[in-house]
């Protein structure tokens, strides 16, 4: 019944609603973004009024960025300053925006950058932009996409990726941050990336240059439905930033989500602000101004999950009518559900430390195994990228995208050689498998097999496809293997293998050839993962996929559930300690009795919880998180 009392409590706390006349926020900062087409119809005084109206009564802002440039628009002089000044008054900061474009219909159409005349174009919107702000943004088009004569003839002998990387991170000092400082000394040029990281180089995006000379940058961190076009997943929303704070530290501005996902419900939405902001993020704009005031709060927003109650967000609050100023007034648009979350979870990150994580290597303009970060932060593991080699840490993970380094396997030996670990992805394995046998003679090659049985780790729902590992007998050790079946069956391969070299331990995890099949692996599997690359973070839990863990250096953590369904986990610190406290109500989590680990049928020094640890148990409604401390 303690438990039990405990997370009703924590639930309670998270979700209580607050006003907006509780004021601004105290750990960061709102902004929204009007595009330029929407700027030019300001100059209607009576549009201008209403919708502020009914942006202003429902979500609390801080500042507002003006476009003056989209779509081959721009917006005129006289309308530009009136809307400034109406912002102005109202006691907004006011920056700038820019998006590059010619024409998004047409598949996001960017301007030439091999041709003079659209090379003129693009710094004469800098300088008129840095003429009327000190600082502006550009929106995340500040890439190329064409392949025109004009582009194919200065291409040359390069690849499309060489030329764009050269081409833009030129373009942005000359065309742009040059001139604009030219026309303003004061003016902060940022520049802001889209979501889709792991492709940037292919299309200019140059992140190794521009965060040198760009005064700042931002983040998208809008990841929407996963079933989408991109394919992203949630934990992308947190991950991004850590990321780009890895490549630029203290230039990394915010973040940036806009309404997509909302249709899967407002929990999909909310959970985009929430995990930008726990990545301690300075400021988030909420993309954009008219998406505030034009998306409408249906019945559809509210997920079926609702109905079991205790849910970190809790729709039927958000809707529900408030006071401003004596006034009340009910809520209408999605900004309402903006302005509730980022209140909770303002409660929330000022608890918390530095985010901290495993250290994933991902060089610069690197390729392979798109994305799997943000699969792997989904089964619980807390990422930490950076675009350089993390000596320093007890162990990092590295995937395919780490064979851009032609110093990859001797990083590897010295990380080993001082006591540390690798886990390296089957991926990365099959990229670098020459070169890795001075470490472990391993193979993995087009071999597949199908498995859905783990042994004594149990069973998945469905089958699936994973590469086969080949190693040598007694050279290297499976500490999880997977058949189908495994128990009485014939075969058996390898899920996560180690190998000893030197002081340190080499681990290859198998990654299933649909990376959204790591959340069938079951979770005695996932819990051995976690185990095994927790060593920097000094915690992980032990449950099912789609629990994310977000540690920090203070001894603080945030879990979070994306399952549709309420779960049971466990909370593990890999020290003694006599309590995890909540941080929002100050309650009190005892720890489990542990029981004895029974023996295994073999020899495996993963099996149970680490010597000396301290378990706590936790359940967590669908859709929702907690801060715990200890």
């Amino acid at each position: 019944m303690k438990h039990a009392r405990f997370i009703f409590s924590v639930a309670f706390a998270i979700v209580t609603v607050l006003p907006i006349s509780a004021g601004k926020y105290k750990n960061f900062k709102v902004s929204t973004y009007i595009r330029a087409q929407d700027v030019a119809r300001m100059a209607d005084t009576k549009y201008l009024n209403e919708t502020w109206q009914t942006v202003s009564t429902q979500v609390d802002l801080d500042k507002i960025y003006l476009e003056t440039h989209r779509d081959a628009f721009t917006v005129d002089e006289k309308t530009l300053s009136k809307v400034k000044k109406f912002f102005l008054e109202k006691g907004l900061e006011v920056g700038g925006g820019i998006t590059y474009t010619r024409s998004e219909p047409k598949d996001f159409e960017t301007y030439s950058y091999a041709r003079e005349n659209e090379r003129q174009i693009v710094k004469e919107i800098a300088e008129y932009t840095a003429k009327h702000f000190d600082d502006f943004i550009l929106d995340d088009f500040f890439f190329i996409d064409l392949k025109n004569d004009d582009e194919i003839a200065a291409k040359g002998s390069m690849s499309w990726t060489e030329y764009r990387l050269r081409l833009m991170a030129d373009a942005g000092r000359e065309l742009v941050v040059n001139p604009a400082k030219k026309v303003n000394p004061k003016v902060k040029v940022i520049i802001k990336y889209p979501n889709w990281y792991d492709h940037f180089h292919g299309l200019g995006f140059n992140l190794e240059e521009e965060p040198i000379y760009f005064d700042g940058l931002w983040t998208g961190t809008e990841t929407r439905d996963p079933g989408s076009a991109q394919h992203l997943q949630n934990y992308l929303s947190y991950n991004i930033v850590r990321f780009f704070d890895n490549i630029a530290p203290g230039k990394n501005g915010g973040g940036w989500v806009d309404a997509g996902g909302i249709n899967m419900s407002m929990d999909r939405y909310a959970e985009q602000l929430h995990l930008t902001m726990l990545s301690k993020t300075p400021e988030i704009i909420l993309w954009n101004y008219m998406q505030l005031n034009d998306v409408k709060i249906t019945s559809k927003m509210r997920a079926p999950w609702q109905d079991a109650g205790g849910n970190s967000f809790r729709y039927d609050d958000m809707v529900s009518p408030f006071m401003v100023n004596g006034k009340t007034i009910t809520p209408t648009t999605m900004a309402r559900f903006a302005n509730v979350t980022l209140h909770q979870t303002d409660n929330l990150v000022g608890q918390l430390g530095k985010p901290i994580g495993l250290a994933s290597y991902k060089p610069y303009h690197s390729s392979g195994e798109d994305f799997l970060q943000n699969y792997l932060g989904m089964i619980g593991l807390p990422m930490d990228m950076y675009p350089q080699f993390q000596s320093s840490r007890q162990q990092i993970l590295l995937t395919e995208q780490a064979a851009k380094d032609k110093q990859i396997v001797e990083k590897i030996k010295q990380q080993l050689k001082k006591g540390g670990d690798v886990m390296i992805t089957t991926g990365l394995l099959k990229a670098i498998r020459e070169q890795l046998a001075d470490v472990c003679e391993l193979y993995c090659g087009d071999l597949k097999a199908i498995v859905n049985d783990f042994g004594f780790w149990g069973k998945s729902e469905r089958e699936f496809i994973i590469p086969q590992v080949k190693y040598f007998t007694n050279d290297a050790w499976e500490v999880v293997s997977a058949g189908r079946p495994l128990n009485g069956g014939v075969s058996g391969y390898p899920i996560l293998l180690r190998n000893s070299y030197s002081k340190g331990t080499l681990f290859v995890l198998t990654i299933p050839d649909d990376y959204g099949n790591l959340y069938d692996y079951p979770a005695p599997v996932l819990n051995v993962i976690r185990r095994v690359m927790s060593k920097d973070v000094g915690a992980y839990i032990d449950g099912p996929s789609k629990v994310a863990l977000f540690p920090y250096d203070n001894k603080t953590l945030v879990v979070e559930n994306f399952n549709d369904e309420a779960v049971s986990l466990k909370v593990v610190i890999n020290t003694k300690v006599p309590l995890l406290r909540n941080l929002l109500t100050g309650e009190q989590l005892q720890p489990d009795e542990v029981p004895k680990a029974q023996p295994m049928p073999f020899r495996n020094r993963f099996w149970g919880y680490p010597e000396g640890a301290t378990v706590f148990s936790i359940q967590l409604p669908a859709h929702s998180y907690i801060g715990l401390g200890y």
